[in-house]
């Protein structure tokens, strides 16, 4: 993506009535976003959902002019940006409707062929959900999943601060732009954040963390994931709006279960009654639901292929491996042993050796 097509997308965006369904649409249509803004109104009124306001609307110089004010913020502060349809964009967001046009990142994020996974919950996170979670990382850490979260209090830190405990890629998508830090008092996490993965927004320098943005946040934790993890949740909350995202794009949902009585377990209680959510219990119930290929790494066995053997071990040894077995008047026989003690040392050890050599084992 050049620059110039950067500054056209940047502008497209700020077109009033243009959301990321629209944005497509006219991309789609015009083959660009510069196509966009130079292609004649009546073939743009041809396009379904474009109407008089929104032709209006494009003839809007002032877009422009926040257009260079955006990239000027993105040139200055080194941030990278991702095309929708870009190798670095998330594969699974790319088949969600509404996915963002664009994604600003900071950070060392690469996503190719990795497995990803989201993590959310409760800020107001409890002892429970604290060491669920702590095993629950630890037992995936040998699968290098990336975790996904929302920079929150409570579940999405102590989620980002275990990935980073186990050396896992963690992914912080913050509904606001990347000039600021939410809340504040996570600033002095985001060095290992960025060092050990980054952050990611749909959000413009000009955005800040108002309510509505936390929702528009959501779509993209759970669209990125292969599967939405709820470790605590209360009978409402910003996880369970996340885990009902997750089930419109058709991602698994799994949700942690928790005493009747307890307040910041009903939500995912009420996930596994309604059969919103799988019952997870231990990292093995993901790994089985997600049939996530495990291959166990053993230490191969090496035969070893030179043995010094003397003459009659070595008639034994020969004999044997060629026969299989056989009784041991015919195996002396065979082999010609007049001295049946030499005979019966020799046999045992070629026995040894041909069943050493059947298992691939070193003697």
């Amino acid at each position: 993506m050049t620059e110039q097509d950067l500054f056209y997308l940047l502008a497209l965006q700020r077109v009033e009535g243009v959301g990321d369904i629209m944005a497509k649409k006219l991309l789609t249509h015009c083959g660009s976003a510069e196509a966009v803004f130079k292609t004649k109104t009546t073939q743009l009124a041809a396009i379904d959902g474009v109407g008089s306001i929104l032709l209006r609307n494009l003839k809007n110089q002032a877009v422009f002019d926040k257009a260079n004010a955006e990239l000027e913020f993105i040139r200055t502060n080194e941030i990278n940006v991702v095309h929708f349809q870009g190798e670095n964009y998330p594969e699974r967001l790319k088949h969600c409707i509404d996915g963002p046009l664009l994604l600003f990142t900071s950070g060392k994020i690469d996503l190719k062929n990795r497995k990803i996974i989201s993590i959310v919950g409760t800020r107001q996170i409890t002892s429970y959900g604290t060491e669920f979670c702590r095993k629950l990382i630890a037992d995936l850490a040998p699968l290098d999943p990336i975790i996904v979260s929302g920079f929150a209090y409570g579940v999405d830190i102590v989620a980002h601060q275990l990935a980073i405990e186990h050396n896992l890629q963690t992914i912080g998508i913050v509904a606001h732009g990347l000039n600021q830090i939410y809340p504040k008092t996570h600033k002095k996490y985001v060095a290992k954040v960025e060092e050990n993965g980054g952050f990611m927004t749909e959000f413009w320098s000009t955005s800040n963390p108002d309510k509505e943005n936390f929702v528009r946040r959501n779509r993209i934790v759970a669209g990125m994931s292969e599967a939405t993890i709820v470790i605590e949740s209360a009978d409402r909350g910003g996880s369970l709006i996340t885990a009902n995202i997750a089930n419109d794009y058709n991602r698994d949902v799994f949700a942690v279960p928790g005493r009747v009585t307890d307040k910041y377990s009903q939500g995912c209680n009420n996930l596994i009654k309604t059969q919103k959510a799988n019952v997870l219990t231990s990292a093995a119930d993901l790994v089985y639901i997600l049939n996530w290929d495990i291959q166990t790494k053993t230490k191969p066995v090496q035969k070893q292929l030179f043995v010094t053997l003397d003459d009659d071990e070595q008639k034994v040894y020969d004999y044997l491996l060629k026969t299989g077995k056989e009784v041991m008047d015919i195996i002396a026989l065979r082999c010609d042993f007049p001295n049946l003690q030499d005979f019966r040392n020799a046999i045992e050890y070629g026995i040894e050796r041909r069943d050493s050599a059947f298992a691939g084992e070193v003697i």
